[in-house]
């Protein structure tokens, strides 16, 4: 029979004691200490300066969906969707190519109210994600994609006007609290006008060019978008972000996503570059190459081939719009 001496007996006694002291803070914290005020600036409004990012999987699909081995995918032994298996493109990426679970960021039944026809192009586009989706050629990402891609984003918050900077591809947007004019065209980013709500900043969104997605699942809307976001402070470290979409065009009804959002606490955070034009170059224009630079990938179990292709005709500058 196993014996305790007296100093393994006060050591676990200690250590009960330390974990119960952790709990009994924890449970204090949460249950009898406010979160710390937000924020504010010199004529009282909440302070939104900061670097902030997403923690969720929005970026992957808006909607509520289970773990998937790819993002594109193929049939498997068997003709079970829970058996697919990742597609040539994605298979030597392993676990790194999966998409993670999610229980979703669409309020109310958790539903996109597509009309027909527009579910029929979401469907196609996510089958054909590589060809499609505009991140992946390093497209501006649109709103509100680029609040919750899986980069940072820094907020410099005036009187006046409210600037965004995205780490994404290095893009930008102004929320003017001020009358101005409408841009000249429509554009990937849009146009921002914000208004306070009390605490809450309320910024439509308008002047789309109709080139974005929502995410990699193939969600998309049309130049018709206008958005309505709303940014509410949580705490001095997280603001409730949420979106009620509108597009006529694409959806039967307005529908609305939220999250939270989460401030970067690291001492020394700052907002660095991600300008991925340069690393998609080959991606983009390697078919039209006199000469195919990037032919071949050998490993210990598979080796790749890669055969470029120009499309005929005004098919190829379409891939480029889309």
């Amino acid at each position: 029979m196993q014996t305790w001496s007296t100093t393994s007996m006060i050591a676990v006694a200690v250590a009960a004691a330390a974990v119960g002291a952790v709990i009994s803070a924890s449970v204090g914290r949460t249950s009898g200490q406010a979160a710390p005020a937000a924020a504010r600036t010199a004529d009282g409004r909440p302070d939104f300066s900061g670097i902030w990012q997403a923690n969720n999987e929005a970026n992957w699909d808006l909607q509520a969906h289970e773990a998937r081995p790819g993002a594109v995918t193929q049939q498997g032994v068997y003709p079970y969707a829970y058996a697919r298996v990742p597609a040539a493109p994605v298979l030597a990426l392993g676990a790194a190519g999966g998409v993670p679970a999610s229980l979703g960021v669409v309020d109310g039944d958790g539903q996109i109210p597509y009309t027909p026809e527009a579910a029929a192009v979401r469907k196609e586009n996510g089958e054909r994600w590589i060809d499609r989706d505009p991140e992946l050629k390093c497209y501006l990402p649109g709103i509100p994609r680029a609040m919750y891609m899986p980069y940072p984003f820094q907020i410099v918050q005036g009187t006046n006007k409210i600037n965004m900077a995205y780490a994404f591809t290095s893009t930008a947007r102004t929320i003017h609290l001020d009358k101005v004019e409408g841009p000249p065209d429509d554009t990937y980013m849009g146009h921002s006008v914000g208004r306070w709500e009390g605490d809450t900043l309320v910024v439509d969104v308008t002047n789309f060019n109709g080139k974005n997605w929502f995410d990699r699942a193939g969600n998309f809307h049309s130049e018709a978008l206008h958005l309505v976001e709303r940014f509410t402070p949580l705490s001095r470290d997280a603001i409730r972000y949420e979106v009620t979409i509108e597009d006529p065009k694409v959806f039967t009804r307005p529908w609305t996503i939220s999250m939270p959002i989460y401030r970067r606490l690291e001492p020394n955070m700052e907002l660095l570059e991600y300008r991925c034009i340069e690393f998609v170059e080959e991606f983009l224009y390697g078919n039209v190459r006199k000469q195919q630079l990037v032919k071949r990938w050998e490993g210990d179990t598979i080796i790749v081939d890669i055969t470029r292709k120009v499309p005929p005709g005004d098919q190829l500058y379409e891939w480029y719009r889309r």
